[in-house]
Order: C-alpha cells, then structure tokens, then sequence
C-alpha cells in the first residue's frame, strides 16, 4: 500500500520542523536534520519521536 503523495507533501519532521524524504524500500519518512527515520504502516506515516528509529552512521553520510 503506497502512501498519499498529497499528504508526504506537507508532513514536515515533528522535531526539526524540516523537510522528509520518503523511502519507498524501508516505507520511512526519513529527517535528515534529527537524523531518525518514521515508520509508515499500512500505508499512514507514524509521526511520533518515540517511534522513529534513530539511523545509522552509514545512513546520516548517504543523506549528505
């Protein structure tokens, strides 16, 4: 199940206030400014800190 592209439009980091990059693989909504990684589960972004895992050294880099 995809997500809305409507609604990835307008979702922002709840932490940083920043821009999101979706990655369809993982199905994450990825902050590169708190460098965490918010889940989308059946097809509904979870936006909530304590859910979002934090990414790996090797993912912060790739995003630069």
């Amino acid at each position: 199940m995809d997500t809305d592209p409507k609604l990835l439009e307008i979702l922002v980091c709840p932490l940083t206030k920043t821009m999101l990059r979706y990655d369809r693989e993982k199905q994450e909504l990825v902050s590169r400014a708190a460098g965490l990684a918010y889940p989308i589960r059946g097809g509904v972004p979870v936006m909530l800190i304590s859910e979002a895992r934090q990414l790996t050294d090797e993912e912060r880099d790739a995003l630069r």
